[in-house]
């Protein structure tokens, strides 16, 4: 083994335990911080308590099964795929993208604006992730790396709603929840037509949108019958996705 083939593959199985250290820190911060249970009143110029944009608060716990399945699967590559250059491609994006989200409780909890900023950094690079995610092994890395992309799809603007709505900017809480479902499913749906073989991207943003619809009910019924559009949406794109690749 050349030099050059040596040194890339001692990096990449450095950054195989570097994604498991990332995930421990990621997993274990809620346990070391302060709960986050939406921006409060001193944080924001018009406080947003309950914003229609954001979900019921079940739909949170969604959160157990991503902060697990990532663990397993940073655990199995560390173990079964150290040196694979397949698992690899993805490893530099997610790495990144826990390195965001192991403070971002802690930023919370303190700024509105650079919680958002972060959010969207996390957002992006989980997606950046998922597109690099390989076709094999689709339980242990595509899909718990889709489960987290697609929440934080949802969370990233649920958050610019809730912040944007909070300083004043061009519209309310109500107007805000329009855009933010909007340009959530926006997103979403370029997403997942980028990676078709990634459903759990797109089941995840659905269950966002359900909390949207459990959380407001008909009041406001427009952000009910918005969110309920994007779920037909999603799903027409799901089930059309599924059928083109039985």
């Amino acid at each position: 083994m050349s030099r050059s083939n040596f040194s890339g593959a001692r990096m990449t199985q450095l950054k195989a335990w570097l994604t498991l250290l990332v995930t421990i820190t990621f997993v274990a911060a809620p346990a070391l911080t302060s709960p986050f249970s939406g921006f409060t009143r001193d944080q924001l110029p018009y406080p947003q308590i309950d914003p229609p944009v954001q979900p019921a608060g079940y739909a949170f716990s969604i959160w157990g099964l991503i902060y697990g399945w990532l663990l397993v699967s940073a655990l199995y590559g560390v173990v079964k795929r150290r040196t694979d250059t397949a698992w690899d491609r993805a490893r530099t994006p997610l790495i990144l993208s826990l390195a965001f989200g192991t403070p971002w409780l802690a930023v919370a909890n303190r700024s509105a604006i650079w919680a958002t900023v972060l959010i969207f950094a996390m957002a992006g690079t989980a997606i950046w992730a998922l597109m690099r995610a390989p076709d094999a092994d689709r339980w242990w890395l595509r899909t718990p790396v889709a489960l987290y992309a697609g929440w934080l799809t949802a969370a990233s603007f649920v958050s610019l709603a809730s912040t944007a709505a909070g300083y004043g900017l061009l519209t309310g809480s109500l107007g805000w929840a329009f855009i933010g479902i909007a340009m959530a499913l926006l997103v979403a749906v370029l997403v997942e037509r980028a990676a078709p073989r990634a459903p759990a991207y797109g089941l995840t943003v659905i269950w966002a949108l359900v909390g949207i619809i459990v959380a407001n009910g008909t009041n406001p019924l427009g952000v009910t019958l918005l969110a309920g559009a994007g779920i037909l949406v999603l799903g027409s794109l799901l089930t059309s996705q599924q059928r083109a690749h039985a």
